[in-house]
């Protein structure tokens, strides 16, 4: 991936990036997430249509293979308020546990209609900090955009 296509993904998310930057991943982000940026609304709908583009491109979710194909979109830095952003292309699949430090906040993005990502459809979810989890596919395929303060994650098993 280019260094001008990271900075055409950056502008895409620059209204979630500083909408989280002003709370932190505090209790109720994931409300506040649902309720800015719903699902179908605007924001939402041109960041799913980059991260389409992006992985129909070639330069998205490069590794990884069928059913769970994953990457590194962006690396934490001043750019993007210290949040790094990951993408994941999941279908039906229980993931690898992890801790998450610092917290995540995922954008669930239903690929199959019916598919939901930890319990959740299409929208928001919040994972605080300390928390831990499988991250979980189920009823189809979905993409998963997250983002993760400093870039933290721990897998665990």
């Amino acid at each position: 991936m280019s260094q001008q296509q990271i900075k055409e993904f950056e502008a895409v998310m620059r209204p979630v990036i500083d909408a989280i930057a002003q709370s932190g991943i505090i209790p109720g982000l994931e409300d506040k997430l649902n309720s800015t940026f719903p699902a179908g609304a605007e924001t939402f709908l041109n960041i799913e249509r980059a991260c389409h583009e992006a992985i129909e491109a070639g330069w998205m979710c490069t590794q990884g293979g069928e059913g769970r194909r994953f990457g590194r979109v962006v690396e934490p830095s001043s750019d993007t308020q210290n949040l790094s952003i990951d993408v994941v292309d999941l279908t039906d699949i229980v993931g690898p546990h992890h801790h998450h430090p610092t917290g995540e906040v995922c954008m669930v993005m239903p690929v199959t209609k019916d598919a939901k990502f930890d319990g959740h459809g299409a929208g928001w979810c919040v994972n605080l900090p300390g928390t831990a989890h499988h991250p979980t596919v189920t009823d189809g395929r979905a993409l998963v955009l997250y983002l993760l303060p400093e870039g933290k994650i721990e897998f665990t098993g």
